[in-house]
């Protein structure tokens, strides 16, 4: 077991970077695991383009850098490209749950493929929100009311349709960014939205959305290998 564990996540944008540097980053440091969030790079892009296509060059780059580091990823499931490994099968399963599994179990499949040489098996932990990085901030309905002024009802409905956070819909209209949108035009992904989940604390998403939770334990163990 060593002292400590770094481990680099590709991020999707500058808003789940920011949410990594500021929430999680300081609360994994305390376990001696160091995360390093980097956004997907392109020449003359930065997020918003999530083929897998892209994503590969990425984690062909951070696994071939250093033998001892780790890699995650933390990009929406409702941003993925249809190249991207698993989404046919994930799209049939009928509950957040079975496709996360779905697609993270071929996502490391194809990375073991192509990069089982780099110690991927052992070193790639791969992870696709559920439905995105929004849905997190209805683990606490009354909290995002009051950040955003509005009725508490209006979450509570939302989630009564859905059943938790990590089951808002992926679709253009109802997606979690969507219906805060459609919410308060108070909310901005990058700056309101940071400031609902450090609101709401790290505590209170983990008991609501369990998809998030696993990943993130899956990351505080590193440290134990």
């Amino acid at each position: 077991m060593s002292d400590y564990a770094e481990i680099v996540v590709l991020v999707e944008g500058p808003t789940e970077k920011i949410f990594i540097s500021d929430i999680l980053v300081p609360y994994l440091a305390d376990k001696g695991v160091f995360m390093i969030p980097i956004i997907i790079s392109k020449p003359g892009q930065k997020g918003g383009d999530v083929k897998f296509a892209r994503v590969k060059n990425d984690i062909e780059l951070h696994l071939k850098q250093r033998p001892d580091t780790y890699l995650t990823l933390f990009v929406d499931y409702y941003g993925i490209k249809n190249d991207w490994p698993g989404l046919d099968e994930a799209k049939e399963q009928s509950t957040p749950k079975s496709k996360a599994e779905r697609i993270n179990r071929a996502t490391k499949t194809v990375v073991n493929k192509l990069f089982r040489d780099c110690g991927s098996e052992r070193r790639f932990i791969p992870y696709i929100a559920m439905h995105e990085f929004e849905a997190l901030l209805f683990s606490e309905p009354q909290e995002l009311a009051k950040q955003l002024n509005v009725p508490q009802s209006k979450i509570d409905r939302i989630l009564l349709e859905c059943g938790e956070p990590e089951n808002i819909d992926d679709s253009p209209n109802a997606a979690p960014s969507k219906r805060l949108e459609d919410l308060s035009d108070r909310f901005k992904k990058t700056s309101s939205g940071i400031a609902i989940a450090k609101a709401i604390g790290l505590t209170k998403i983990r008991e609501s959305c369990p998809i998030f939770t696993t990943w993130l334990r899956s990351v505080e163990d590193l440290r134990e290998r």
